[in-house]
């Protein structure tokens, strides 16, 4: 039987995914910062050090949710020019917007309390972790008088024991610094940063509440700027990786390239299409590469994702004798419950730094974007995979016309989002249908677009989509969200509407949690009916610009979208659309099947 790609015993993540943010602000700093100036004394303070150096790295946004623990610190940041304070309802929240923020920025930071606000905030730094975001996930601690004295303190499960929340974090970030004494807190604060940074993953610094307003000599001048040693290819390796590849691919009659998520992390996505450029083979993506690679390419055939792929995508990529994928990451949901059909012999898979060719040799130490850039001087251009894409592909149908006041359809819904697009425009996508629905979206050049794949946490479209709005304030963010998941998360539409963010949201009423009732339904699906609309205009309660409608047909909905981008486009408009409980896209109903009998598999004989 064919080793498939998709399957578990081939699906071994790198040992080392490390890359910078893909923004350059890594090294840069603001142009009002000096590192030679001399801090007034009372100033050389390590709240005002960690602050600068949020600035810094591009933090000029900071989500946080106040506790005692964190007072005082919240006091330097504010006091940081460059440094907005963004204050959310809960701490879940405050992490998903760091997210997001990181996803436009590079780098996103939230601040929290001990404990009760760390762990809160926990979920959204294991999903940051899972999609390799920079991530600076600070928390107030406690007094560093109390540090090993055995007393009991509030906000902790009563146990002398201060480490929990430290232990909870060292599986979902790459570095922890707790900082209880003002000797070691700069290095161990410039540490975090500059790891996070080089390691594209969340890092934790927990601050005694009692150490961020007092002088110390460390801090008496302006942190000089990180200067983060470039990751370079071992020579050797590139050059050998390379010429394998080429003789591999260069052998094929039929070859195609397909990106994936780590191109993000691997800042490989100018190599990936300067690659395509010169090749001439088919394009298409993963799923959760969506607009990591760029759609009007003459050469992109669309999403490759086995069974529920862009219409003739599947066909093209699974047929072809040659695929190169950069950056992919194969788990059960995006192969389909194990369902591509790929053959590991056919195959190179590059990851961010390490290049392995078929059955046959691996070369680590490869940077991506060195390996692409250097493989596209070798290939010879081969056209024949998207030219017979080209001789196959039928256009898509257009959904069937809605009679008048007819109950509005999902499909038609998504037909009227396709027009909003531009450069102008983002998309954030919430774990649910909406995945599949946004996934046919074809976007525009500059049109942004988020999804979290790999983690799929429910709700995490809410918090997302106010840090994105708020690190990309020129775009208009048009979220998708389903009703499930915004009861979640629903709280940070006041947060968006505190900063003044003219987000357009889709919120999708169909009754319940759509993605598991076609993966194995049941009772515990079917959530109770809100009024969506009334609840956003009760957050509002008169304060900020804010316009909501409900939308039950589709002359509702054009009027609610003229409305929305027209007089309302200085708003945060809230549409709601009533759909049927069981309007969902074809490709849900053919996922949730293949990814419920993978699911249900019977244990393994003994």
């Amino acid at each position: 039987m064919d080793t498939k790609i998709g399957s578990l015993d081939t699906c071994k993540p790198s040992c080392n995914d490390l890359a910078c943010p893909a923004n350059g602000l890594v090294s840069t700093i603001q142009s009002s910062v000096s590192p030679s100036s001399i801090v007034n004394p009372s100033e050389s303070t390590l709240g005002r050090h960690l602050a600068r150096r949020l600035v810094q790295v591009g933090v000029t946004d900071v989500f946080s949710v106040p506790g005692d623990f964190n007072l005082t610190l919240l006091d330097h940041l504010i006091a940081e020019p460059g440094l907005n304070l963004i204050g959310c309802c809960n701490e879940l929240n405050a992490g998903y917007a760091a997210d997001g923020y990181a996803r436009s920025r590079g780098v996103g930071a939230c601040v929290v309390t001990f404990t009760v606000g760390g762990l809160s905030v926990l979920n959204a730094i294991a999903g940051a972790y899972s999609e390799n975001l920079p991530l600076i996930c600070i928390v107030g601690g406690p007094n560093s008088n109390d540090y090993g004295t055995n007393r009991i303190l509030h906000h902790t499960i009563g146990l002398p024991d201060f480490s929990q929340e430290l232990r909870c974090f060292q599986t979902v970030t790459c570095f922890q610094a707790v900082v209880n004494n003002l000797e070691d807190a700069h290095e161990l604060i410039d540490t975090a940063i500059s790891t996070s940074l080089k390691e594209s993953k969340p890092v934790y610094i927990s601050i005694g509440c009692n150490l961020p307003a007092i002088p110390h000599p460390t801090f008496s001048r302006e942190p000089v700027p990180f200067a983060l040693s470039p990751k370079l290819s071992n020579k050797m390796g590139l050059e050998a990786a390379v010429e394998a590849t080429a003789e591999f691919l260069n052998k094929a009659v039929k070859p195609v390239l397909v990106g994936g998520p780590k191109l993000r992390v691997a800042q490989a996505s100018d190599a990936f299409v300067e690659l395509a450029d010169a090749c001439g083979y088919a394009l298409a993506v993963m799923p959760s590469a969506k607009g990591l690679v760029p759609e009007h390419h003459p050469h992109f055939i669309g999403t490759y994702w086995g069974a529920v792929s862009t219409a003739f995508c599947a066909e093209i990529v699974e047929s072809a004798d040659a695929y190169l994928f950069a950056g992919p990451i194969f788990n059960d949901y995006s192969s389909v419950g194990y369902s591509l059909l790929l053959k590991k012999e056919k195959a190179i898979i590059l990851q961010p730094d390490r290049v392995v060719i078929a059955n046959g040799p691996a070369f680590g130490c490869v940077l991506m974007k060195d390996f692409l850039r250097a493989l596209s001087k070798r290939l010879k251009r081969n056209t024949t995979a998207y030219d017979n894409y080209h001789r196959i592909y039928v256009p898509e149908g257009i959904p069937l016309k809605c009679e008048p006041k007819e109950a509005l359809r999902v499909n038609v819904l998504f037909q009227h989002i396709q027009k909003m697009l531009s450069s102008e425009t983002a998309v954030i996508a919430e774990t649910g249908d909406s995945w599949f629905n946004c996934q046919k979206l074809k976007l525009p050049k500059g049109c942004g677009y988020e999804f979290q794949m790999q983690y799929g946490s429910i709700g995490w479209s809410v918090g997302a989509t106010l840090g994105y709005a708020q690190a990309v304030p020129e775009k208009r963010v048009i979220a998708c969200i389903g009703d499930g998941s915004f009861q979640v998360t629903a709280q940070d539409v006041s947060t968006m509407l505190r900063c003044g963010q003219k987000t357009i949201i889709f919120l999708i009423n169909n009754g319940g949690y759509t993605i598991e009732v076609e993966i194995h339904d049941g009772p515990y699906n079917v959530i109770k009916n809100w009024n969506y609309t009334g609840l956003v205009d009760a957050i509002h309660n008169g304060e900020g610009k804010c316009w909501t409608k409900k939308v039950r047909c589709e002359e509702e909905l054009i009027e609610a979208i003229e409305e929305a981008t027209g007089p309302k486009k200085d708003c945060l408009c809230f549409i709601e659309i009533i759909v049927h409980r069981d309007d969902t896209s074809k490709e849900l109903l053919e996922w949730g099947s293949r990814v419920s009998a993978a699911n249900s598999r019977p244990p393994n004989p003994q």
